[in-house]
């Protein structure tokens, strides 16, 4: 699969999430195995009133997000993803008003795992908000399902 339709369908992917479509999230650069969004700021999102500091989860939405989108733009053109694991560790609140931006960069791919690391920051692009790592399923095609098992002897199934 070429690289312009890689970013083509991540981006295609990135929109048919009904999630990402309601907090305004949209993709502003997919290339080889990396995906930069972005999540304006919006009242909906604020996880405490007396902060107006974006709630996590929607720091983390941004960040699975783009995870997703960097494995299917990367060069080993998998059919679709999920998220099999994503760790994140919050390193500051951002700061209220501002818009979130994350950069993923699926560096490690293998016949059924992708590997991605990401970050997320507000307009101090020194000061990161969020870093993640996580894994992801590579879905080439329709995966044969296992065989039933049918034990020879006649024997019952353990």
């Amino acid at each position: 699969m070429s690289e312009d339709r890689a970013a083509k369908l991540a981006k295609q992917f990135i929109e048919a999430i009904p999630y990402a479509r309601a907090v305004g999230m949209s993709l502003t650069e997919v290339s080889d195995g990396t995906a930069c969004g972005i999540m304006p700021y919006d009242a909906k999102l604020v996880g405490d009133p007396r902060t107006g500091v974006i709630a996590g989860g929607a720091v983390s939405a941004l960040l699975d997000t783009c995870g997703g989108a960097a494995v299917m733009s990367h060069a080993s053109a998998p059919a679709g993803t999920a998220t099999i694991d994503l760790r994140i560790d919050y390193m500051r609140p951002a700061t209220p008003g501002q818009a979130i931006r994350a950069r993923a960069t699926c560096y490690h791919v293998t016949r059924s795992v992708a590997f991605v690391r990401a970050v997320a920051h507000d307009d101090d692009g020194d000061r990161p908000v969020a870093t993640a790592t996580g894994a992801f399923t590579v879905e080439r095609g329709r995966m044969r399902r296992a065989p039933d098992y049918a034990p020879s002897d006649g024997g019952e199934t353990p």
